[in-house]
């Protein structure tokens, strides 16, 4: 009796939200109905997909397609398991994430505040269209210009080095080298987009602290260290929770254009998506390729709540949700 009189209470308590929610929906029916396309957009494209994950469950048949294939259990995820090549690029991912992360924040802020301190107007538009050039220049063409340049036979680089009485550098069977040509093309690439949102933070401050400061007698130096770093932490936040979601996938042409498919490079340049993408191409084998990108999900969606829980417990106005 009591359960049935706490479900009738439940019910009354619910019938005015569902009228609430119909109300506003015959309201604004033409604002829900232009939301439409946007809605049906992603769930065909973006949660009708997600169902393919069940191929990391399956051994697939080509005659049985993804749902008719036979159901192996957790096997996939043994074979990855009890290969080695999985932890060696989880660890590779990570550890070169947290190099462009670490080193992208200081770039990109430095360059900002750099651009916002220039006096010439011109030559700061001249500046940022140079940084961000890069940007739009693909990893396959980067790719070429760094294989032209250090390739052992006939790269500039070993031709200035035999032209000078030296030995010629073998880069790519260098794996030790590797890093830092990774670390360097990325920041190349991304430092002049990635400064663009901080520069936008930098204009969007409020001059006077700036005027004030100078009145009391703060140097440029003294300007940036108290006033323009301390506020631009908000927007640093955000963005390193945004890149810290992401730290188990790594730049999938940076890696696999620049690198191509040396095997003598693979300890040192092999992360997730490409070991994920020579699963599935050079073995045919999509359900364990499948079960390695879940594997990959699945850590990148623990990695983002557990950092934005402990923002949210030092500063919570800095966590995202």
């Amino acid at each position: 009796m009591k359960k049935s009189t706490n479900a009738a209470a439940a019910d009354l308590r619910a019938a005015p939200r569902r009228r609430s929610i119909l109300h506003t929906i015959r309201k604004h029916w033409i604002l829900f109905l232009m939301l439409l396309p946007a809605v049906a957009y992603v769930l065909v494209f973006c949660y009708a997909p997600m169902t393919g994950i069940v191929l990391a469950f399956k051994r697939y048949q080509h005659a049985g397609g993804i749902y008719g294939s036979p159901w192996v259990g957790l096997a996939n995820f043994k074979f990855l398991m009890v290969s080695n090549k999985l932890g060696m690029a989880t660890v590779n991912t990570i550890l070169y994430n947290i190099a462009f992360i670490l080193l992208g924040v200081v770039f990109e802020m430095g360059s900002a505040i750099l651009l916002n301190e220039l006096f010439s107007k011109k030559f700061k538009k001249v500046a940022q269209t140079f940084m961000f050039l890069p940007y739009f220049i693909s990893w396959v063409v980067a790719g070429a210009i760094i294989y032209n340049i250090f390739n052992f036979e006939r790269g500039v680089f070993n031709n200035v080095l035999t032209g000078m009485g030296l030995e010629p550098f073998d880069l790519y069977n260098t794996p030790q080298a590797w890093p830092f040509v990774l670390i360097f093309l990325k920041l190349w690439k991304g430092t002049g987009y990635g400064s663009v949102v901080y520069l936008a933070a930098i204009t969007g401050l409020d001059q006077e602290m700036f005027e004030a400061a100078t009145i009391d007698g703060a140097n440029v130096w003294q300007r940036i260290r108290h006033i323009t770093i301390p506020s631009l932490i908000p927007t640093m936040m955000i963005l390193v929770l945004l890149a810290v979601g992401n730290i188990f996938r790594g730049d999938f042409g940076l890696f696999y254009q620049t690198v191509k498919s040396s095997a003598l490079l693979q300890p040192t340049t092999e992360i997730i998506d490409t070991y994920v993408f020579k699963l599935l191409i050079n073995d045919g084998n999509i359900g364990v390729s499948a079960a390695a990108g879940l594997y990959q999900s699945v850590l990148c969606f623990i990695t983002i709540n557990v950092c934005n829980w402990l923002v949210k417990r030092v500063q919570p106005d800095y966590a995202l949700y």
